[in-house]
């Protein structure tokens, strides 16, 4: 059975993709600060985690070692971005960065950006010991174009260049590091979002979605004969 570990599963993109794996037949340790009360499988392994806190990252890794062994996938979802969308009844997300608080930085780039470069340091250790392995960062288009605001940018930006540095380090070793975007998804904020009115949902997907398109992508990189994407 393969091992896969799915950083911010308590709710949204997280959880379903950890819920996705899980029916793949993964033994998907699935982590949150909140993760205790998420809507998961009972197959699905709970870690409480909080992704700023290094010594809480260093004993996940521990536990997933322990437990399994070793570590075929991780997917790097942390990310408080998505919080606080809307303040005293009014969208700020979207707000010019002059205007921006200072929890939208550190939601972006504290829980999401260095959350997800330890979560992949420690990871990197087991895979290059199999030489096999696959780590997927969970980013989106505002790395290429402005989205939003420019925090978002910033942070997706610094995603897609840190997995490009990865994969470049890590391919000699057998082990894969991609950049997934997600189109609009309807996570739990998202959909309060929708509801008053600032975003539209008509060509959105669901959480699972993401976790086929990560089953599909070993498929098609088994089949290719390249060892630095077979895992």
């Amino acid at each position: 059975m393969r091992t896969a570990v799915v950083t911010g599963a308590s709710r949204g993109v997280g959880r379903g993709i950890a819920v996705s794996l899980a029916a793949a037949g993964f033994r998907v340790f699935a982590t949150g600060r909140s993760i205790a009360s998420a809507d998961l499988p009972d197959g699905v392994t709970r870690v409480a985690c909080d992704h700023t806190k290094s010594h809480e990252n260093d004993g996940l890794f521990r536990r997933v070692a322990d437990e399994a062994g070793s570590i075929d996938l991780l997917v790097n979802n942390a990310w408080g971005g998505y919080e606080q969308m809307i303040e005293n009844g009014v969208f700020t997300w979207g707000a010019p960065f002059w205007e921006q608080t200072q929890h939208r930085w550190q939601s972006m780039m504290d829980a999401g950006v260095r959350a997800a470069f330890e979560c992949a340091a420690r990871a990197a250790k087991m895979m290059v010991a199999k030489r096999s392995g696959l780590i997927v960062n969970i980013s989106f288009w505002a790395a290429r174009k402005h989205l939003g605001n420019a925090i978002y940018g910033i942070a997706k930006a610094a995603t897609d260049k840190m997995t490009a540095d990865m994969a470049h380090e890590l391919r000699a070793h057998g082990v894969a590091v991609v950049s997934l975007y997600p189109g609009l998804v309807r996570t739990e904020a998202v959909l309060e979002a929708a509801k008053m009115g600032w975003l539209d949902l008509s060509n959105s997907e669901s959480p699972e979605y993401l976790g086929r398109v990560i089953r599909r992508w070993r498929t098609i990189r088994e089949r290719s004969g390249d060892p630095a994407k077979c895992w």
